[in-house]
């Protein structure tokens, strides 16, 4: 039986970490910071850092549905999910995780799309 890649990168240590760094990112960007003007910023990067677990075979487990419900009324278009996926692409090989497993990552979070995006 494969290894998940949650247990092969160390926990939620590392993936705390990466969703910390993902955001500083985030941040700096001009399309997406404002976004997150006002939010708890802490209660998002633990919850973002539960969805990235589960993503990646951690003990976390989010429904699609639960995804678009936290993010029907944030209006975000496909070129800021593009831009966020560029940046935790990017994060992804910060942390020198493999190219394959980056790709399943990734893929996970394109087949989510649908959830996430509410304007064209």
């Amino acid at each position: 039986m494969e290894q998940p890649l949650f247990d092969k990168y160390g926990g939620f240590a590392t993936v705390s970490r990466i969703v910390s760094a993902f955001y500083d990112e985030v941040l700096e960007s001009p399309r997406l910071s404002p976004y997150f003007d006002g939010l708890d910023m802490r209660r998002l990067i633990d919850h973002q850092t539960k969805f990235i677990a589960s993503l990646m075979g951690g003990p976390a487990s989010f429904s699609n549905e639960a995804l678009a419900r936290a993010h029907h009324s944030l209006g975000i278009d496909g070129a800021a999910f593009d831009e966020a996926v560029k940046i935790l692409k990017f994060t992804l090989e910060d942390f020198e995780l493999e190219e394959g497993d980056i790709s399943r990552v990734i893929g996970e979070v394109l087949s989510r799309r649908h959830c996430i995006v509410t304007q064209s």
